[in-house]
């Protein structure tokens, strides 16, 4: 069997680091530079020729930076003849440019899964899409994971007795069902308005919380409009303990100061897809490792075995 290379970009060496000692595999060196001129460039500092080479690099921001040293490595390992190249993206930003919703804009999803392709990417490996068809912009091989069983887990070592899974809107009940399936809860739904980038409107509740604990669950947290304004909406209909709970926890512009005011939240749950600045870590937020579940993952697909037995289908 050929061997195995992982290289990490600079997004997320941590979560890099963490995979490679689930595997027990080292993480192999590269090196950015920029020239004079503001240009990127990236070397791979460890043999490629005929392995089975793994980038991680989750697009965070800064995105831009981060999305070009992306495909910078993929280019060399490609260049390097490696046998295989398989891009591993924990957070796929651009998931949320997923259609035209205005008149003489790009899709961006994907535009940048085309991008990644051309660069070199053999198969790509990634975590919670911010919808379904975003899988379809890629045109090679795509494992699209998610972390329903991670955050799950956390919660079963907690008193959900008289719990309900609540979803922040409707486009998303579809994962909160199945998450609710996994710990045999009820569901409900908020039905919301976007207003603005960072602002929404939550109308009404679809769905029975006076009197229960709630778990509100989302893909990910930016801003925290949404999320703080459900958490309002279910207080007021009656709703006990609320803990949030998100797969990519972005946590930009003002969202730490506005859960930091918001006594109505007893827990907030996020993954380390994205790397939390310690600055951003409150009392009451609990971070849980993908970095087991993608390791996984990066065996199962080197030895050629089944992928699918760790996605979290409808339950």
């Amino acid at each position: 069997m050929r061997g195995i290379t992982i290289f990490s970009g600079s997004a997320h060496q941590a979560l890099a680091e963490e995979i490679c000692q689930q595997l027990d595999t080292p993480l192999s060196p590269a090196m950015l530079m920029r020239f004079s001129n503001d240009c990127l460039q990236t070397q791979l500092q460890a043999n490629c020729r005929e392995e089975d080479v793994f980038i991680i690099q989750p697009l965070v921001p800064p995105v831009q930076e981060n999305t070009m040293e992306l495909l910078l490595m993929l280019d060399a390992a490609r260049g390097a003849s490696a046998a295989r190249i398989t891009a591993v993206i924990p957070h796929y930003s651009y998931a949320r440019s997923d259609k035209k919703d205005a008149p003489r804009i790009s899709i961006g999803g994907r535009l940048v899964a085309d991008l990644i392709q051309t660069a070199g990417a053999n198969r790509v490996l990634t975590m919670a899409l911010h919808s379904p068809q975003v899988h379809g912009f890629f045109s090679v091989p795509t494992d699209h994971l998610n972390a329903l069983n991670v955050i799950a887990d956390h919660f079963r070592s907690t008193d959900i007795s008289n719990a309900v899974v609540v979803s922040p809107d409707l486009g998303n009940a579809k994962q909160a069902t199945n998450f609710a399936g996994l710990l045999g809860l009820p569901v409900a739904a908020g039905s919301k308005r976007r207003m603005a980038d960072d602002k929404v409107k939550v109308d009404m509740i679809v769905g029975d919380v006076a009197g229960k604990d709630a778990i509100v669950l989302d893909d990910e947290i930016a801003t925290g409009g949404s999320m703080i304004e459900i958490v309002e909406k279910i207080k007021e209909q009656g709703g006990r303990r609320i803990s949030v709970a998100c797969t990519h926890g972005l946590f930009s512009g003002s969202a730490i100061e506005r859960f930091r005011d918001c006594e109505l939240i007893d827990e907030i749950v996020t993954t380390n897809t994205v790397p939390l600045a310690p600055e951003k870590m409150l009392p009451n937020m609990t971070v849980l490792s993908i970095a087991p579940l993608l390791a996984n993952a990066i065996h199962n697909i080197h030895c050629g075995e089944s992928v699918s037995q760790l996605f979290v289908h409808g339950v």
